[in-house]
């Protein structure tokens, strides 16, 4: 009893960061912002940078770790390559290419005012990736503009963000020696992860078919596996967490058992989310955000000018059946991964405390941002590119 009373504040951490997040949630759609600013308010409210309340930080960050993991492996099994590819082929060339122009830009303009080549390779590949989260959220909203082709291309475009960046992240990490390991030793741990992971993908469908009368155990053993496959990796071959549930998940991807584990993993991994937002939200230090402004200004700049005009010239390109002016505007933030690269960089000395409190401002800034001008670009006179035409 005495043990559970211990616990007791941990709970009670969680308990008020929740109702916290639902608050100013509600407060955010309110006002016509997205929820996600909201709970990032929260997280600002009950950290210990802010008077009144504190929470326990690490704790929360337990769980927000737990959300992230479960977020991108998640978001892994959705990727399915072939319904892109019939639905949306310039899709398939176009997101990884905004990849790939974005985070070279964003790169060599962070290098050229002095920040580290590793800072700078994480800073602009945070910049290249949007937020799976707040794309869903936005095809979602009650008060969404977008159309169904609009949707689907956001989707679509998130979905090959995520692949690509995860893909850019593995190489970069392993040709700086990230952790100490040579180059050759990083790529052979990925690989053997990957070979775990497909060993995985081929044990697991058999498993949940036999487990799906028994809808309890089916959904025990999906969360299992997920938190099991990304924990090995960060253990065992030391691949990032987040990076490792991504993988897994991608190679889980394309069985209908799968995809009724990613549909009983949704509420649990919308809960956890809010926690991440939360969690992010509590350290951001408003005293650094002077020094940091100049950094933030400048990320921004880049996800306007290096992602979202980019977005636009190649959706266009592409003649995706979309609205290539929403579709830009709505892929224009930073992400869970520009967390998860930030926390990479500030454990490898790579980013300053300044770089990481911009980062985490960016963050907040695009988001707010996109979810507001994704609909006002919604109402603007529609200049829609049929697919194939």
């Amino acid at each position: 009893m005495l043990a559970n009373m211990d616990h007791a504040p941990v709970v009670l951490d969680i308990a008020v960061a929740l109702l916290l997040a639902a608050a100013l949630g509600w407060a955010a759609r309110r006002a016509g912002l997205p929820a996600v600013v909201g709970y990032l308010a929260a997280g600002l409210a009950i950290s210990p940078f802010t008077p009144g309340y504190v929470a326990d930080r690490e704790q929360i960050q337990l769980l927000a770790d737990i959300g992230v993991v479960l977020l991108l492996f998640e978001v892994g099994i959705e990727v399915d390559i072939g319904r892109l590819h019939q639905e949306h082929r310039g899709l398939l060339w176009a997101a990884p290419l905004q990849m790939l122009v974005t985070a070279t830009a964003s790169t060599l303009l962070l290098l050229a005012i002095g920040s580290s080549p590793l800072g700078a390779t994480l800073m602009g590949l945070a910049v290249a990736m949007s937020s799976s989260v707040v794309i869903v959220n936005i095809t979602r909203s009650r008060r969404r503009t977008t159309d169904r082709a609009t949707e689907q291309a956001l989707l679509g475009w998130s979905v090959l963000q995520d692949l690509a960046g995860v893909t850019a992240t593995a190489i970069v990490l392993a040709a700086f020696g990230v952790g100490g390991r040579s180059p050759v030793v990083a790529i052979g741990a990925l690989v053997a992860f990957a070979l775990v992971a497909v060993a995985a993908g081929r044990v697991l469908p058999p498993l949940l078919v036999a487990l799906r009368p028994t809808p309890d155990l089916f959904l025990i053993v999906s969360v299992a596996v997920g938190l099991l496959l990304a924990s090995l990796g960060a253990v065992l071959f030391e691949v990032p967490m987040a990076l490792a549930a991504f993988v897994a998940g991608l190679v889980l991807a394309d069985t209908p058992e799968t995809a009724e584990a990613r549909r009983r993993l949704l509420p649990f991994r919308d809960l956890f989310a809010v926690l991440f937002f939360v969690a992010v939200g509590s350290l951001i230090d408003p005293a650094r955000l002077l020094g940091a402004l100049p950094t933030m200004a400048l990320l921004i700049g880049l996800v306007v000018v290096a992602k979202a005009g980019v977005a636009f010239a190649l959706a266009r390109l592409a003649r995706i059946g979309a609205r290539p002016l929403q579709l830009a505007v709505g892929l224009g933030q930073l992400g869970e991964f520009g967390y998860v690269l930030a926390g990479i960089g500030v454990t490898a000395a790579a980013l300053t405390e300044d770089q990481f409190t911009a980062i985490l401002g960016a963050i907040v800034a695009t988001i707010a941002g996109s979810a507001v001008a994704v609909r006002a670009a919604g109402k603007a006179p529609a200049v829609s590119i049929e697919a194939g035409a």
